[in-house]
């Protein structure tokens, strides 16, 4: 069966067959419906996405340069692999990154700037607050708070590489969400919101790279755990 693109996953829709094709391949490698070192086989993919061979290559050769595909010369494409030190690097440059957009948020940001993180963290506490919370509909509160915390930054290059880095970053967040590890993602959502609305630089960006970093230690966990489990089945 050929998927369908949901084009209210995205504000701005698919405008070409390459952007459906993109988006909805950029979506399932994010959420591991391909799986790291995938091979990606054009004429499979046809049949799955419902899309011709041309969008696809096009699709794909956008991907290998957001680093969620690498290409294999004449062999075609892989989904990217996953790694301990791919996700440190991911890491520490989406830290970097975050902060310093933040940093120019509390220093530029203004009242529609506070009522955009006030309202999108109303949104996110009322899933995470849900007796039954919905993993899908987190994902994207998550994302709108995150993106509120950082709206007040003016510069398109570092919202660019920021929003490249989150999403690779989700690759692992994904990982670390499966889990039941003791974590309280509301309380550091808060304290987030509450260090940007009292233009505190530092302190909120202690706050964004203390959950960060929770994150990754949780995924690094899982990782090792699943590696340690294929050494004992080998």
């Amino acid at each position: 069966m050929a998927r369908t693109y949901n084009e209210q996953a995205e504000p701005n829709g698919a405008k070409t067959l390459s952007d459906q094709a993109y988006l909805q391949l950029r979506s399932d490698i994010i959420h591991g419906e391909l799986q790291p070192d995938e091979k990606l086989r054009i004429e499979h993919l046809r049949t799955a996405y419902g899309v011709g061979a041309s969008p696809l290559r096009e699709a794909l050769s956008r991907l290998t340069a957001d680093g969620f595909v690498t290409a294999e010369g004449q062999r075609g494409f892989r989904v990217a692999p996953m790694s301990e030190a791919d996700l440190a690097d991911i890491t520490q440059l989406r830290i970097l990154l975050e902060k310093q957009a933040l940093c120019q948020s509390i220093e530029q940001g203004d009242d529609a700037w506070e009522s955009r993180i006030v309202a999108a963290f109303y949104q996110l506490e009322k899933v995470e607050e849900s007796e039954e919370r919905d993993p899908a509909e987190w994902e994207i509160r998550n994302h709108d708070f995150h993106e509120a915390l950082i709206a007040g930054c003016s510069s398109k290059w570092l919202r660019r590489f920021y929003g490249i880095l989150y999403d690779q970053h989700k690759r692992y967040r994904n990982i670390a969400l499966s889990t039941e590890i003791p974590r309280d993602l509301h309380q550091e959502h808060k304290e987030l919101r509450n260090a940007a609305l009292a233009r505190d630089g530092k302190r909120a960006c202690d706050a964004i790279e203390q959950h960060i970093m929770r994150t990754a230690e949780i995924t690094l966990k899982v990782l090792r755990e699943e590696a340690h489990r294929e050494q004992e089945i080998a």
